[in-house]
């Protein structure tokens, strides 16, 4: 699919998603409210977390970005922060002199997230609408960069790797879940649309992930956990069996020296 295209069925698609407030890329697919907050625990957080967040708001992730090493005052950016879960998150570490910014290509989202901060009384946020392969962010200007299950979605991930080490300052960290493949996938797969909003068919091989985050210039690259990720759990249609255990979640941790 060509890239231009590519990104605006990503963008529409989550966009409906914003509409309905449901989550489509994460554990908790296809599920009831309970059911989801069930799923936001098995990837992770903590209830009391859960309790802390604004109502509004909802996770599309594959897993938990870990927020103990952000700093009280530090400025964090979130890459495709959808409604804002992760940054709500955040924006209790870096406190009232912190600053929290999510960056995410759909309006739908960039205005639920903003709501959500307005309601909720939160200062310390901004929520921009943008391309994370182009972040509208000046250089060395944030302590720490987050992603959760949206990396794979972008055509040109050494891109966003480029551009997270651009806005990035010295000794700063990026601090990513996100899927990824252990073997490659079947054309049928590959060349699905569904497949592909789906956070599969975008996804790259681990090992070609791991090196673009190094030819970016980040050290110290670190895989903290890894989770096999069914891909009849997010894409139930296409139900592919002999492929099961190819995608899987991963925790990446890197430091800008």
């Amino acid at each position: 699919m060509d890239e231009i295209k590519i990104k605006e069925k990503v963008r529409k698609y989550y966009a409906q998603i914003a509409k309905k407030q449901r989550s489509c890329c994460s554990i908790s697919c296809r599920q009831n409210p309970v059911d989801r907050e069930k799923g936001y625990e098995k990837l992770g957080y903590a209830e009391e977390e859960l309790k802390s967040l604004p109502e509004d708001v909802f996770s599309l992730g594959c897993g938990k970005v870990e927020l103990v090493s952000i700093k009280e005052g530090g400025t964090v950016l979130d890459l495709g922060s959808g409604s804002g879960f992760d940054c709500f998150l955040a924006s209790k570490r870096v406190g009232e002199d912190g600053k929290i910014i999510g960056v995410d290509m759909a309006p739908e989202m960039i205005n639920r997230a903003r709501e959500a901060a307005r309601k909720g009384n939160y200062k310390n946020m901004d929520f921009i609408l943008g391309d994370i392969e182009k972040l509208p962010v000046a250089d060395n200007s944030v302590d720490v960069v987050i992603s959760n299950c949206v990396i794979n979605l972008s055509p040109n991930k050494k891109r966003v790797f480029d551009e997270a080490f651009r806005v990035i300052k010295s000794c700063g960290r990026l601090m990513i879940s996100d899927i990824v493949l252990l073997s490659e996938l079947p054309k049928v797969i590959r060349e699905s649309e569904l497949a592909y909003v789906g956070c599969i068919s975008g996804a790259a091989l681990k090992e070609e992930y791991l090196e673009m985050i190094k030819s970016s210039g980040f050290k110290d690259i670190e895989v903290v956990e890894e989770i096999q990720f069914s891909i009849n759990s997010l894409v139930d249609e296409l139900y592919v069996k002999e492929y099961e255990g190819s995608t899987v979640s991963i925790k990446i941790y890197g430091i800008k020296p």
